[in-house]
């Protein structure tokens, strides 16, 4: 017993695909941090089992720990992974007469315009359950036909003989003009009440009949799995003795209560990987340019913070679907641990995106995974080595490892076992800097100026290697990187964002109509915060404008502060365009295409890890033989453990560095510091 009952808790726990993470932090400073594998058939089970595990440290039941917590914050890919492997609710559709077909019809073009053989994912909705009613709003907010509520009738009810568990509502320009698919709602409710029913203007009041109706179908899809297991979850939890609201990380990187996400899990999609910004607000002094690499066992998630922020966009594409909510700018590739080496038919080696998860796993986990992955050929290398990881809930076992790269790759490309290891390293390395290149180079950004965040449990056996490549001058590898999000979720503070799609010339419309649009819209999101949010919450709120030049096809995103004129506001914009593309139309027409407020709700942040004390370094352990990069080859390198490594420690490369949730490799000629914090500051040579 720790005397835990009188400590006031905050906790935060992110479910990847492979592991559970939990961090928990008093309000006097202390740290406890978990790790435990995943449970993909029940992902709430992951949650129970860290709690448990936490328990056990601590030498307190779960029930004595939640029921001193303050703080509970939740990041999941049950979101992800329903609209991934098409585990949606069965939906029904209803939209204009004549565009029941937008929906498969989609943009009309092809995320990669080279590849015309790649096909499009499944659609949604099968084209029996999308059904047209007679009624016309114009694009200017106009009616130009009644709604056919006769017509709306005998589509509910071939919905309801389709014995759909849902129903996505979305009628032309209801952007401009919701009153249609208001009427809509209120009949589809009536007839089915509770969450059943989802509205397009509601949720995403924006110009693009696709991306609107396919944001539409995918929440009405996920509402059910989502609330069935969010529902069991807060349940559970309650039960167990929490008292405070459960917070759900969203796709903006804010939190919201558990009540107020149940009707919009489209906004939890990027639930976990977005807590990137939380979790480099710590680092931001640093650097004001970073770039984050967080490797998890399934997946790499890339991202840039330029100023302690990470950019929001008003999308995200997840596995071909397109969706229209408010989401961080992460780019995520399939490379992490858990990433499969295979040769394929033409005898080429392929890395990747398909991953080994958290059941079976890598090979060298001895739970049945027969094809070799990432980690696998870092055991094979020599940077992790052979033993108990994870608290021991894990052993990885050498052998296993050679023995499935040998079959699976080796001998299929008639090379030596070395040889595979190092071409599977080198075509992983190749898919993860250009994830980087694609965030920054594609964003406008130069990596040569900015910083690498070396984050994830294998980020620190990538980092050094991807940041030289792509000139970066350093590598931080935060302090506790294994844990990286869940982190972030403890400085993540209450967010909405609302856009609402406008028409109209920038010089034409004038600044008091600007200004009173954008009032109205904080109105609106004003009273959507007091219904959603707990009282007292301390608010903060930005205001943005998009625009575009006459004949474009996407917008461009400028802050707009209270007191901006149209002057103002073009200079902006100028400044951003040039930036992303190099040019501007001096003088040129411009568009504008929608306005927005974001509104945040500050909470006390419990990040970081505390300071070190100790100064200097301490013996390593013994050296171990291990593959350092192309330039070095092998080499005997000394290992030392994280812990023994106090502030102010200095190492040359290259150098092992294993701590509890991650390892770490650096090269010849590279220096590392630690610093106050415990993070490590890698300057490349």
């Amino acid at each position: 017993m720790l005397g835990v009952m009188s400590t006031r808790w905050a906790i935060a726990v992110d479910v990847g695909g492979t592991f559970t993470d939990l961090v928990m932090v008093s309000d006097v400073g202390s740290r406890h941090v978990v790790k435990v594998p995943s449970v993909p058939a029940d992902p709430s089970q992951g949650v129970f089992d860290a709690l448990d595990e936490v328990g056990r440290l601590l030498g307190e039941e779960p029930a004595a720990l939640l029921s001193s917590c303050d703080r509970f914050v939740h990041g999941s890919t049950i979101a992800t992974n329903a609209l991934l492997t098409g585990a949606l609710a069965k939906v029904g559709l209803v939209t204009t007469a004549g565009f029941r077909d937008a929906l498969e019809i989609r943009r009309g073009i092809r995320d990669d315009q080279w590849d015309h053989r790649a096909p499009w994912p499944p659609v949604l909705v099968p084209r029996h359950r999308r059904l047209g009613v007679d009624g016309r709003i114009a694009a200017d907010g106009s009616e130009l036909v009644p709604l056919d509520e006769a017509g709306l009738e005998r589509a509910l009810d071939a919905l309801d003989a389709e014995a759909v568990d849902a129903v996505a509502i979305c009628l032309l320009h209801s952007y401009a003009n919701a009153a249609h698919e208001r009427r809509a709602a209120e009949m589809a409710r009536r007839r089915w009440p509770g969450r059943r029913t989802t509205v397009s203007s509601e949720l995403v009041p924006v110009l693009g009949e696709y991306a609107r109706s396919s944001t539409a179908v995918i929440n009405a899809g996920l509402v059910p799995v989502v609330d069935s297991y969010l529902s069991q979850l807060d349940a559970g939890l309650r039960e167990l003795g929490l008292a405070c609201t459960l917070l759900l990380l969203q796709s903006n990187g804010g939190t919201v209560p558990v009540e107020a996400v149940l009707a919009r899990p489209v906004d939890l999609v990027l639930s976990g990987p977005a807590a990137v910004g939380g979790a480099t607000q710590q680092l931001a002094g640093h650097d004001d340019a970073l770039i984050s690499m967080e490797i998890g066992g399934t997946s790499c998630d890339v991202a840039v913070t330029v100023g302690g922020t990470v950019p929001v966009l008003d999308g995200l594409e997840v596995g071909g679907y397109h969706l229209a909510v408010p989401a961080v700018d992460i780019h995520t590739v399939g490379a992490g641990g858990g990433t499969i080496a295979t040769v394929d038919d033409g005898g080429l080696l392929r890395v990747g995106p398909n991953g080994a998860g958290a059941d079976p796993g890598p090979a060298c986990y001895g739970r049945g995974g027969e094809h070799p992955t990432a980690t696998d050929v870092h055991l094979v290398l020599g940077r992790l080595r052979a033993g108990s990881y994870a608290g021991g809930s894990l052993e990885l076992d050498h052998e296993l490892a050679r023995e499935a790269l040998d079959a699976h790759v080796a001998r299929p490309l008639g090379v030596d076992l070395e040889s595979a290891a190092v071409g599977v390293l080198r075509l992983l390395e190749q898919h993860l800097r250009h994830a980087v290149e694609t965030i920054t180079i594609e964003r406008g950004r130069d990596p040569r100026t900015m910083t690498l965040v070396a984050a994830g449990g294998a980020g620190g056996l990538h980092g050094a290697a991807v940041a030289r490549a792509l000139g970066c001058p350093r590598v931080v590898v935060p302090a506790e990187a294994g844990v990286f999000c869940a982190n972030g979720m403890l400085a993540s503070d209450l967010r909405r964002d609302v856009t609402h799609s406008v028409t109209g010339k920038l010089d034409e419309l004038g600044h008091d109509h600007l200004v009173a649009a954008l009032e109205r819209q904080q109105a609106h999101v004003d009273d959507l915060c007091a219904r959603e949010w707990p009282d007292g919450i301390r608010t903060r709120s930005t205001w943005h404008v998009d625009l575009r030049y006459p004949g474009q096809l996407w917008s461009v995103r400028v802050p707009v502060e209270h007191g901006a004129t149209a002057s103002i506001i073009r200079t902006d914009f100028e400044a951003e365009y040039e930036r992303l593309f190099g040019h501007i139309q001096p003088g040129g027409s411009l568009d504008l295409t929608g306005l927005g407020v974001t509104v945040r709700g500050h909470l006390p942040h419990v990040v970081g890890s505390p300071p070190l004390q100790a100064r200097g370094s301490r013996p390593a352990q013994p050296s171990r033989r291990c593959w350092v990069d192309h330039l070095t080859g092998w080499a005997e390198v000394k290992v030392h453990h994280v812990d023994r490594l106090g502030s102010g420690a200095v190492l040359d490369g290259p150098f092992l560095i294993e701590g509890a949730t991650t390892t770490v490799l650096g090269g010849a000629g590279d220096r590392l510091l630690v610093n106050d914090r415990g993070d490590l500051e890698i300057t490349l040579s």
